[in-house]
């Protein structure tokens, strides 16, 4: 069942942008988001998933961004484990979705220097959705462009409960970092 829902995803991706027209989409199935959830003096709480699919539509700035929760790897299987049954529910919430627009957007100002952009829009974490503010670094590349940044949320924001015996050892803010080299 994973295998069909990123399957279906990727076909989505694939007939939005032939029916567009595809100079105007740029796309990512191999992006990648890295989370670091980590307290001084505990074990490192962190992982990252490199399979996240987004796309960008170059004349409007909207932007869209699918990640699998089961694809984030822990150094630690049992922590993995831990975050997909006990934490995120992986099995009734399979997925996190950021859904949005880049304000001012415009592709011909894009260079090799990144230039800080404006994304709001909305995140869906854990089946809950709140709206987010999220500065992107974006410069150009080979084809496309890449997108870069980081931002933070809580967990509690998203109902995702830390149990008291592991409190301290999960960070009150959860930071976030994205990479996505969309292209054509």
């Amino acid at each position: 069942m994973k295998k069909l829902s990123i399957n279906f995803f990727t076909l989505l991706l694939l007939i939005a942008v032939a029916a567009n027209g595809s100079a105007q989409k740029l796309i990512t199935k191999t992006g990648s988001i890295k989370f670091q959830a980590s307290t001084p003096s505990y074990e490192e709480v962190a992982a990252e998933n490199k399979s996240v699919s987004a796309v960008l539509e170059q004349s409007t700035g909207d932007f869209a961004a699918l990640v699998l929760i089961k694809g984030f790897r822990f150094k630690v299987a049992l922590m993995e484990e831990h975050f997909n049954e006990n934490y995120m529910e992986s099995e009734k919430f399979s997925k996190a979705t950021l859904k949005g627009k880049i304000e001012d957007f415009d592709v011909s100002k894009i260079t090799n220097t990144p230039k800080n952009f404006t994304l709001k829009g909305d995140l869906t974490i854990h089946g809950k959705t709140k709206p987010v503010t999220v500065i992107v670094k974006i410069s150009k590349i080979n084809g496309g462009v890449n997108a870069t940044g980081s931002f933070e949320v809580k967990p509690e924001d998203y109902d995702i409960e830390i149990p008291n015996l592991v409190r301290k050892k999960v960070a009150d803010k959860v930071k976030i970092n994205y990479n996505f080299l969309l292209t054509k």
